[in-house]
């Protein structure tokens, strides 16, 4: 995937979700763990010097999988090249959980889950569907395709 760099330098300094110095090992053979300062911010892992201003590497949070390695440790690995591992150490076991709990939460996939469950259960709930005002509840993306059944059309 393709990312404006200027783009990608803006973004890099909007407020994040999560920011802290970690420790970080990329995924190259022989590569070591090196202090960074990491930066979540919307779904993007931007990972910088600890004193530099810009950005050295983004990692897009998508089609990937966090997983606990240690305590302190979580790892990054995207599901279409599985052979390459990013390492994070963090300060503490509970600051490694928050990292891993943020950073899932942080994928568009996660986020598209959440809006078509809450949109199932409001129409449960109501009978309406939520999305119906806005012109959008025909889309694809907020169609239901894990097996669940399609929501009813609105009562009128």
């Amino acid at each position: 995937m393709r990312f404006n760099e200027k783009e990608l330098v803006f973004l890099s300094r909007q407020p994040s979700e999560r920011a802290a110095e970690l420790g970080m090992r990329g995924p190259k053979k022989g590569d070591v763990v090196k202090r960074r300062v990491v930066k979540l911010i919307v779904n993007f892992l931007f990972y910088f010097r600890t004193d530099e201003d810009e950005p050295i590497g983004a990692l897009l949070l998508e089609q990937c999988r966090v997983e606990r390695e240690d305590d302190q440790v979580f790892s990054i690995v995207f599901l279409d090249e599985a052979e390459r591992k990013y390492l994070f150490e963090c300060d503490s076991q509970e600051q490694c959980v928050e990292w891993i709990d943020a950073i899932v939460k942080a994928s568009y996939e996660f986020m598209r889950k959440n809006l078509i469950y809450y949109r199932t259960e409001i129409h449960r709930l109501t009978g309406k569907d939520p999305l119906e005002q806005y012109g959008i509840s025909d889309e694809t993306r907020f169609q239901v395709n894990s097996g669940l059944p399609p929501l009813p059309p609105a009562a009128t």
